[in-house]
């Protein structure tokens, strides 16, 4: 078997000394080098470095297929770092790889923190927002960012949520002798450090958290009405049953608050509606929650909206289902996956009801009443009552 034409190399602070023999080999025998314009200083590759074009983009390295190249990434490259987005492309036979300690790692050795207890996130280039489901009293989060300008930018995105007292470190060049470690609070820290700054890290102090029940509450989301209300989202999200991987079809999505709620338990969401005003709605309840990697909007009509989308392990549709999408949903459902389905009005109701003898499931009515002002006393004030029929294909 021929040996690998890509070498994977993990490279920390101190350069070439903290390599192992073989990336120094591998390095010594590369055509061409790859990596960030720091990493390729630290290993002093000379003209044979070629930086990474920004966005990354694999398709430079595969373009060297068959050559010796190499590859550095900070630390270890499938922690946020470039290693699995190249090898997923690859054979096994065409590439190996040498990690170093990850910058989380040093971090928490630093600062004496269980890595397992902590949220790792590489914000090099994501939103800020994605720390919105980490966010909670006493959480402990270390982040990869891009230099000390994108520091000082968290310090004030963070004050600007209520997290101000939080404490925030700045971690620079760690493992090498450059190293420098500094403790602030986030809403006193004065930002703009000079220099590739590595990591921070934050001990969550002063907001309250995204609560982690289903049914979350109407006022966290935009909308114009058109939203599938908390009690009844939570039953929704029961029937749902979402699990970490799995991808929902929300239909008729309108805010967007059921696949909101369904990437919060780490699955992907494609949200399908037809107005753009109510799409732009779901964008930014996707953005507002840090979500926006999880949840795909597509503007269109079911069903001719959902024949180029992947098949689903769930599927939810918040109203208007007839037989026509019901068939092409149907159609698409892998055995396991699940239909959830509600309905205000008689006409989908006596659809349901068929549905159900056909299919079996389980058929329930809810009906919610809230208390409100009836002259000088109070009152129930009902909702429209809902009819929710879910089934496992």
């Amino acid at each position: 078997m021929a040996d690998p034409w890509l070498t994977i190399i993990g490279i920390g602070e101190d350069g070439l000394a903290g390599l192992s023999d073989a990336s120094r080999k591998a390095l010594a025998s590369a055509e061409t080098v790859f990596g960030g314009e720091r990493h390729l200083a630290l290993a002093d590759v000379g003209s044979r470095g070629r930086a990474w074009p920004v966005p990354f983009n694999a398709d430079i390295v595969l373009s060297c297929r068959g050559r010796p190249t190499a590859v550095l990434a900070s630390g270890d490259p499938f922690w946020h770092g470039a290693g699995a987005g190249l090898a997923e492309r690859l054979d096994p036979s065409e590439w190996i790889a040498h990690s170093a300690p990850s910058t989380f790692s040093l971090a928490a050795a630093r600062l004496g923190w269980r890595l397992e207890s902590i949220a790792c996130l590489g914000l090099h280039a994501a939103p800020f927002e994605r720390l919105v489901p980490y966010l909670a009293p006493g959480a402990r989060i270390i982040c990869l960012v891009r230099d000390g300008k994108a520091a000082g930018d968290l310090a004030r995105w963070l004050t600007e949520r209520g997290w101000g007292g939080s404490a925030f470190w700045t971690l620079a060049a760690l493992g090498g002798p450059r190293e420098a470690i500094a403790e602030h609070r986030a809403d006193s820290f004065a930002g703009d450090l000079a220099g590739n700054l590595v990591a921070v890290a934050v001990a969550a102090k002063g907001g309250k958290g995204i609560p982690r029940s289903s049914g979350l509450s109407d006022d966290l989301f935009a909308h114009d009405g058109q939203i599938t209300k908390r009690p009844v989202r939570a039953l929704a999200l029961s029937a749902l049953a979402p699990r970490p991987g799995e991808r929902l079809w929300d239909i008729g999505a309108g805010s967007g608050s059921i696949s909101v709620e369904w990437a919060l338990c780490d699955g992907t969401a494609i949200a399908i509606e037809t107005r753009e005003d109510r799409a732009a709605n779901i964008r930014a309840n996707a953005a507002a929650f840090g979500l926006t990697h999880r949840i795909t909007v597509v503007t269109g009509q079911a069903p001719e909206a959902l024949a180029s989308l992947d098949a689903p392990d769930a599927v939810f549709v918040g109203g208007g289902l007839d037989r026509a999408m019901f068939d092409a949903i149907w159609l698409r459902l892998a055995p396991g996956a699940r239909l959830v389905a509600h309905s205000v009005t008689l006409e989908t109701e006596a659809l349901l009801g068929e549905l159900h003898q056909q299919h079996g499931g389980e058929l329930m009515r809810v009906e919610i009443a809230y208390a409100a002002p009836l002259g000088r006393y109070r009152s129930w004030e009902a909702a429209r009552p809902v009819l929710q029929w879910s089934v496992v294909r």
